[in-house]
């Protein structure tokens, strides 16, 4: 069995080159290529997206899946470009500020990890919620990307009543 090596890499470099990639499969690739990549994560496939040469000369490979089952309304390429455009946006303007972005890690793993950075996008009067998580729990020398539309309840704000913001 071959046996991997841990690299730690700092969250900024991570998320750089997670939304650089992601830019570059569907947001930079043509429409064909991108709805193609879609479609298959859309479907439940765990999709390899590319190998990166690491300082040390090891590769890590990057691989990409998509969580859609909290996404309100039915999910299209169009909306999901919406909301990628919309996470990869806001990735890109956290890390210019050098905003510290918050990292929440799975009770069960702390390879699986989401980070604190939302899109939130609106089709048909529902909002979603996209986010970006990594698993590099796996025994492979890999990281899954994995793309997810969390709850958008988890936001709402309660307790106000529907007219207060309009009496200021």
């Amino acid at each position: 069995m071959a046996q991997t090596q841990t690299q730690d890499m700092p969250q900024e470099t991570f998320l750089t080159m997670s939304a650089n990639l992601l830019h570059k499969v569907f947001i930079e690739s043509t429409r064909t290529d991108a709805k193609n990549l879609y479609n298959q994560i859309s479907e439940g496939k765990r999709v390899a997206l590319t190998q990166v040469q690491m300082e040390d000369k090891s590769t890590l490979r990057f691989d990409l899946s998509l969580e859609h089952s909290e996404y309100r309304g039915s999910l299209n390429y169009s909306g999901f470009r919406v909301s990628l455009a919309t996470l990869v946006g806001n990735l890109v303007t956290a890390l210019q500020k050098e905003e510290k972005i918050p990292v929440f890690n799975a009770k069960h793993d702390p390879n699986v990890m989401m980070f604190g950075v939302t899109a939130v996008t609106v089709d048909d009067e529902q909002p979603s919620v996209m986010v970006l998580g990594a698993d590099s729990s796996g025994t492979e020398a890999s990281v899954v990307l994995r793309l997810m539309y969390i709850d958008p309840s988890q936001f709402e704000v309660r307790g106000e009543s529907d007219g207060a913001a309009d009496q200021a």
